[in-house]
């Protein structure tokens, strides 16, 4: 069956950076659009970054543009989410996602696959 696993998550003082990955398989990952999504304490799960299937297309919600960086490595099945310039207000359980369709993928309900989670606490 599909797996995603992240890792990579911890606990960092603001400004700092965290990398987490997010290892896939039982899929064909070329054929997944990859996404990370977060979600805070008594929050909606939020978009965060997505990768699209073609390697010519990535999209970030506001609040981490210019910040995070979103990269796959597809000969290893592996999505990366870069973090720098961390802030409080970016604590959150973060989730890698993977969808095989042709919707919009900054919505929650367009994506097939999720990992279990890794938590990012910042303080300040």
């Amino acid at each position: 069956q599909v797996q995603l696993v992240e890792s990579g998550g911890g606990l960092v003082q603001a400004g700092g950076s965290l990398r987490l990955s997010c290892a896939a398989s039982g899929l064909t990952f070329s054929r997944y659009v990859m996404a990370w999504f977060r979600q805070a304490p008594g929050k909606e799960r939020e978009f965060v970054a997505a990768f699209g299937r073609r390697g010519d297309s990535t999209a970030y919600a506001d609040s981490v543009k210019g910040r995070f960086t979103i990269s796959r490595d597809n000969a290893k099945n592996t999505a990366y989410l870069q973090m720098n310039s961390l802030k409080p207000e970016d604590t959150a359980n973060y989730y890698c996602a993977a969808d095989s369709g042709s919707g919009s993928h900054i919505y929650v309900y367009n994506y097939e696959y999720w990992g279990q989670g890794t938590q990012v606490t910042v303080s300040s």
